[in-house]
């Protein structure tokens, strides 16, 4: 017997640089409308680890999920996203890897066009973002003093963790949904786009920067609200 009650539960997965506080704006719309949401703190120093720490948030989820990742945040639900909590996925400008597929084999090949995230050299292991050029690049549709503080309170990002391969992608196994943000300066339309085809998931565009998730909430939590009633209308 079918039935059209919307899943509930909201699992947020942030990307790397950042931590999941961004998740701010969509956490207080999705919370208005009754849902019941956690946020993952990922330390973003492996892919394994992290898949881990998001299956541990899914271990408290009291029924059917739709499990959200942002950029580097969609490799991992791709990884944790076989956890029999989650009913639906959602890519907010993400990666969504294939099997042993990682983030770096994902940007090793951009376009002639594309822009360049401006990535410093590795340091002990780790990346940071360029702060200058942190809101070019990351947050060009936020305001300058959020920008500003996004970048000095960036989240060192473990090579580890772009390295990290996709052992069973859950996309393979779980609906899934996709939000393009058209001015994305950090992972191109055209390579949003054809991940989302691959993945074989509802697509919804915006315009946004690659932080859509802070500028744009009410577009990220339409696409969330969606997954949930069509993953709903499943059980």
């Amino acid at each position: 017997m079918t039935t059209t009650t919307p899943v509930r539960n909201v699992v947020l997965v942030h990307g790397g640089f950042v931590d999941g506080s961004g998740w701010q704006g969509v956490y207080d719309l999705l919370v208005e409308d009754g849902y019941h949401v956690s946020i993952v703190q990922n330390p973003t120093v492996s892919l394994e680890e992290d898949a881990a720490f998001t299956s541990r948030v899914l271990d408290l989820q009291d029924g059917p999920t739709v499990l959200v990742g942002h950029s580097y945040g969609g490799a991992v639900i791709t990884e944790a996203g076989t956890h029999e909590k989650v009913a639906v996925l959602a890519y907010v400008a993400a990666f969504a890897p294939d099997k042993g597929e990682s983030v770096n084999a994902l940007i090793a090949d951009p376009p002639p066009d594309a822009p360049v995230p401006p990535i410093l050299p590795p340091q002990d292991g780790f990346l940071l973002l360029d702060r200058a050029k942190f809101a070019d690049s990351f947050a060009a549709d936020l305001p300058p003093a959020l920008s500003s503080f996004m970048a000095d309170a960036q989240v060192p990002w473990g090579v580890d963790a772009l390295a990290g391969t996709i052992t069973e992608p859950a996309w393979r196994v779980k609906p899934s949904w996709y939000l393009v943000a058209t001015a994305d300066r950090m992972i191109p339309p055209p390579a949003q786009r054809a991940m989302s085809e691959r993945v074989g998931a509802t697509v919804v565009e915006a315009a946004g920067s690659h932080a859509i998730y802070v500028s744009q909430p009410q577009a990220v939590v339409d696409l969330i609200k969606q997954a949930a009633s069509a993953a709903g209308s499943r059980q």
